[in-house]
């Protein structure tokens, strides 16, 4: 059961999503107690844009283990999402720098928005392809050159 169940987190991470819900549908039918999953069908559910699915999927998978951490992380996220569309916040603005765009897939926007390198690393990206290309008629500058750490500790040049 475990290597089906990391099976189908491959086939998910790859974007295999038909294919991993059959994995993640099939341990269900074997023990539907099986907390983690459904965790896998709630991010099936997030996966195809589904969040109110992926929502009580993951109410469901707390049901049946109260301290299963992704359980917990999903459901608290979503509920806040939901929170704040209530509050009138469901136009968003348009993305600021570092934050994912509509290119990424809902489970990559909501890891990006929760890991700061990532988020830091995609605004790098956006500066680096928004800054022009130097002119032809400039030279470009060749990096300055440093002896490697073995020659700077055995004293070579």
């Amino acid at each position: 059961m475990i290597e089906a169940l990391l099976q189908a987190e491959r086939l998910l991470v790859h974007g295999m999503v038909d294919q991993a819900e059959q994995i993640y549908a099939s341990a269900i039918d074997s023990d539907p107690r099986n907390a983690i999953a459904v965790v896998g069908l709630a991010r099936v559910a997030l996966e195809r844009g589904d969040e109110r699915l992926a929502y009580d999927r993951a109410r469901e998978a707390l049901e049946i283990d109260p301290e299963n951490a992704a359980a917990l992380r999903l459901e608290t996220r979503l509920r806040e999402v939901f929170a704040d569309r209530q509050e009138g916040h469901s136009a968003a603005p348009a993305p600021a720098a570092g934050e994912p765009t509509d290119k990424a897939r809902p489970s990559e926007r909501a890891f990006l928005l929760s890991n700061p390198s990532m988020a830091d690393h995609q605004k790098m990206e956006e500066e680096r392809a928004a800054k022009p290309a130097a002119p032809p008629d400039e030279p470009e500058t060749e990096p300055e050159r440093r002896p490697g750490i073995l020659r700077r500790i055995l004293g070579g040049r």
